[in-house]
């Protein structure tokens, strides 16, 4: 090997270090350190004691697991192909070469994703409010039931997944726009030469064509919906109500607010990063499964 060659080599390890050791500090070591929490019965108010897997065999005895674990699936199957069948239609009209004003309605449909989530959360929460709230309001001049929302078991979750879906549409809106402009025109316009419907130049340009776009969208929604606390939270338990977040009858106690809940509020960590392990677990198998499922070769 020249020495220039290894100048360069040099160099090159001397530019990585800086990342790779932010790196180090801020991903791998909390990471490693929370799988030995997992393995340990800790507390603030004790000293950790080494269980094994203890606390991974209690989560099957625990109920609120397997409850926030439903919840938090319930709340991906219908949040995430929500989002995707409208934000891929509305995509597809607002990327029409008939459409005037396109940026004007591209930055409404994408206020929603640059407004404070908490903020956001509060406003959804009084329109939701079963006495004086606006939804029930306006479902009272139609003569339609009147929901008690966020104070029903039954209601309650299904309130909070409305806001989740619409906090995510702008988002996944201008993903379908830029993989919707990588597909060259002259495709489409030869399909409609042959006579292709609009149908057909979904089917069989668009959708083919949009594949991958289609799939990463899908990754960060499933990502996105495994993660999901913020909505939840405030909506179940924000402002100055003292109650534990989740409510009612931990209807919408979702997956992370349960890591929160026996983290900060109970102090159990090391069971909370049992939990935490287990959430990892699932994201990266839920990936490579819609990467493996999903995935489509495209060939332009």
């Amino acid at each position: 090997m020249s020495r220039y060659r290894r100048y360069l080599i040099f160099w090159g390890y001397a530019f990585l270090a800086p990342a790779f050791f932010l790196y180090l500090l801020v991903d791998l070591y909390p990471l490693l350190w929370a799988f030995k929490l997992s393995l340990e019965r800790y507390s603030i108010f004790a000293p950790p004691q080494f269980v094994g897997l203890a606390n991974y065999a209690k989560m099957l005895q625990d109920p609120l697991f397997w409850k926030s674990l439903q919840n938090t699936l319930f709340w991906t199957v219908v949040v995430v192909p929500a989002i995707i069948l409208i934000s891929l239609p509305l995509a597809i009209v607002l990327d029409a070469a008939w459409l005037r004003f396109k940026s004007l309605f591209r930055t409404i449909y994408f206020l929603p994703v640059v407004t404070s989530m908490v903020a956001a959360a509060f406003v959804w929460r009084w329109l939701f409010e079963p006495t004086f709230g606006v939804v029930n309001y306006f479902l009272g001049l139609l003569g339609l039931p009147r929901p008690g929302w966020l104070a029903d078991p039954a209601w309650a979750l299904p309130a909070v997944m409305v806001v989740g879906v619409w906090k995510q549409i702008g988002q996944a809106m201008v993903l379908f726009l830029a993989g919707l402009q990588t597909i060259p025109r002259e495709y489409v316009e030869a399909a409609k030469i042959d006579g292709a419907s609009t149908w057909q130049l979904f089917r069989h340009i668009t959708l083919p064509l949009l594949n991958p776009t289609l799939v990463f969208v899908s990754v960060i929604l499933v990502i996105n919906a495994f993660r999901v606390f913020t909505i939840p939270y405030v909506m179940s338990s924000g402002g100055l109500q003292f109650r534990p977040p989740g409510g009612p009858l931990d209807a919408t106690r979702v997956y992370v607010l349960h890591i929160y809940d026996l983290g900060f509020r109970q102090f159990d960590l090391g069971y909370a990063s049992a939990n935490a392990m287990v959430l990892l677990f699932l994201i990266v198998l839920v990936t490579l499964l819609q990467m493996r499922f999903l995935e489509r070769r495209v060939q332009f």
